[in-house]
């Protein structure tokens, strides 16, 4: 248990979790504010999502990357724990809204938003680097809710803002979140470049 509460402590997961608490009140009394409807737009609910996935970002690399690339430690089964514990996390967050009058749902797509961003900070993290992993979503969620898309390419390449029926939708974040945990399981964040460390 000890070696699982430093594990924790070394990725910054207490202050995520806190700033992943706080920035769900602040979005969901920000929504409560100035929406007339009981539940949130889904680009409200993608870029919800999106901050919860960027504070989420810091704690998939640590302090060491020579202590990551150790074979001493399962950094397989952790690296899968930690992926699991954060989408836990977020999903335990953004639902615990539907109870309230102002909801951040339907749960279908904060369980497909969810799993394809984290996924996809988690490809971030092993192709560039966990300081750089939330630009991927960043940009990719900026232009889904810039730009709606229509038909089954436009649906594919908005999924984050899509309906929770639509199938392009459920199949790019589905492929997304395999990928990207498959990716970080297996390899881990790349290791910071000199530049980096400074």
């Amino acid at each position: 248990m000890r070696g699982l509460a430093l594990y924790a402590r070394s990725r910054r997961a207490p202050t995520a979790l806190g700033a992943a608490v706080a920035a769900t009140a602040i979005a969901w009394l920000l929504a409560m504010v100035f929406s007339d409807t009981g539940e949130v737009s889904s680009t409200v609910l993608a870029l919800t999502v999106l901050l919860l996935v960027v504070v989420v970002t810091a704690t998939l690399g640590g302090p060491d990357d020579a202590l990551d690339r150790t074979a001493a430690r399962p950094w397989g089964w952790l690296r899968a724990a930690h992926l699991a514990s954060a989408l836990g996390c977020m999903l335990a967050l953004l639902p615990a809204t539907l109870l309230t009058g102002t909801r951040f749902g339907p749960f279908g797509c904060v369980v497909r938003d969810t799993a394809g961003l984290l996924g996809l900070t988690a490809l971030g993290a092993v192709t560039i680097g966990t300081a750089r992993a939330w630009f991927l979503p960043l940009g990719w969620t900026l232009g889904a809710a810039a730009f709606p898309g229509a038909g089954t390419a436009g649906e594919a390449l908005t999924w984050q803002t899509q309906a929770p029926d639509s199938r392009p939708a459920v199949a790019v974040a589905a492929v997304l979140a395999v990928a990207g945990t498959a990716a970080y399981v297996g390899r881990g964040p790349r290791p910071r470049t000199s530049s980096e460390n400074v």
